[in-house]
């Protein structure tokens, strides 16, 4: 698919196009606009590397507005996007699970996630990796997104820590693997602090309840 910043394109490359293909003719082409105005809106973020974090992003806000527009309220609005969402992240959950009950698992994911951040992030994200951990950790923090201010911009605050829940369900029951996050910048705090404990075959631990 190619990947262009448009409200079509963008709509289906985002974690709702199952929910997408139910709507009518006329909703979907309500969501599409409303995309395509969020894009004009925010401009300064519409590069190569956010384009991923922003089909999310721009048809999440859409997708809302439309489902209030059509009389929808305001809890029933959020409730269906974000049990949508959580649905598509739940089969990403399972996809890790099975990763990581492999040995390469480990030694490959402290690869790539800094590659993946890399490529996968445009203008408004700032890390700080940590590349002198004992060998069975693997840390970084997030020191600038770009959800909590594109929300914000839109009084949508709540979205952000929803949107930060997606980390949770797809790292926090891994096997082998502890995921611990305790700040996230969607609360107010100075960063999103990272951190994965691995642990031998049969090793007993007790998981940390991330934020």
């Amino acid at each position: 698919m190619s990947k262009k910043y448009n409200g079509k394109d963008m709509s289906k490359s985002s974690r709702f196009i199952e929910y997408l293909k139910t709507m009518s003719e006329v909703d979907l082409r309500k969501v599409e606009d409303k995309i395509n105005i969020l894009i004009k809106e925010n401009k300064e973020y519409c590069d190569k590397g956010n384009y991923q974090h922003l089909s999310n992003i721009f048809t999440c806000m859409a997708l809302y507005n439309t489902l209030k527009d059509d009389g929808m309220s305001e809890n029933e609005a959020v409730d269906l996007v974000f049990n949508t969402m959580y649905k598509y992240m739940e089969t990403q959950k399972v996809k890790f699970q099975k990763l990581a009950k492999h040995g390469w698992f480990w030694p490959l994911i402290k690869k790539i996630v800094p590659l993946g951040f890399k490529k996968g992030s445009g203008y408004g994200w700032a890390y700080t990796w940590h590349k002198d951990s004992p060998k069975n950790e693997f840390r970084f923090e997030c020191n600038k997104c770009i959800y909590k201010p594109i929300f914000s911009k839109y009084g949508l605050y709540k979205f952000g820590p929803k949107f930060c829940h997606n980390d949770i369900i797809v790292y926090g029951e891994l096997p082998r693997t502890n995921f611990i996050r305790t700040k996230t910048l969607s609360y107010g705090d100075e960063v999103c602090d990272f951190k994965f404990i691995r642990y031998k075959d049969n090793e007993e631990f007790k998981r940390s309840k991330s934020i």
